[in-house]
Parts: structure tokens; sequence; C-alpha cells
């Protein structure tokens, strides 16, 4: 029998309102998470990104595995908006899926309210301080 604590990925399985950001991290259902997250339909993860202007394919792997599952996604970039390159957003249209850049805390309000709608949406969010 192990002891000890068990570190997982950080998950929150289901879709939740984003009720602060800043200070490195977001606040949501009552929890905290330090870092950039994914809002999904499958739940909220860690998102280990900490610069948009580092952001590659492969983080955005989890994104188009679950495409299918929301017809909008918001990127929050950060302080400032910051375009998404025209090969990774063509990755998004191919999949169905709108793509809006906006700085992080557009990027959340607006989350929320579509949420609030019952529309199918993801973001991805990189932290601000």
């Amino acid at each position: 029998m192990a002891s000890g604590i068990e570190i997982r990925a950080a998950h929150f399985p289901g879709r939740a309102p984003i009720d602060a950001y800043g200070n490195g991290g977001f606040r949501f259902a009552d929890m905290s998470h330090r870092g950039s997250i994914l809002c999904l339909p499958s739940g909220i993860h860690g998102w280990d990104v900490s610069s948009f202007g580092d952001v590659g394919e492969a983080d955005l792997a989890r994104l188009l595995e679950e495409a299918a599952e929301f017809d909008i996604l918001l990127v929050g970039t950060g302080d400032t908006l910051i375009p998404m390159p025209p090969q990774m957003r063509r990755s998004f249209r191919e999949a169905g899926v709108a793509v809006e850049t906006m700085a992080t805390g557009a990027a959340v309000r607006t989350y929320n309210v579509l949420l609030a709608e019952d529309r199918t949406v993801a973001a991805a969010l990189i932290a601000v301080d």
C-alpha cells in the first residue's frame, strides 16, 4: 500500500463560471488554480502555458480532441490581445470551431456570459498577474 500524497493533473470535472482571475491564477467553483486553464465541456483543466507566444500545436491538442463538443473557442492571451497564428486558427476552423482571441479579462467575461446562455463554448485562458 502506497503512502504519501498523490499528485494528479489539475482538473475540475464540470463546467463552471470563472469567479475571479489575476494574481497568476483563477477562482471557480469555490476553488482556485494557480496558472493557466482550459475550460472544456469535460471540465476545467490546468494548462501548462504561461505565455501565448509560446503556445504550439501540442498545447492545443486537448482542445482539438474535444472540438466536436463546442462551437466557440475563446482564447485569453494574457494582459493584451495577441492574434492567433493563421495555421492554428485553420485547425480549429477545419474542426468546425469559431475562434475569438482577446485579452484574458475580456475572454473570462465573455466565457461567463456564453456559459450562462448555455452555449457550447470552451476557453483557453492564460493566467495574468
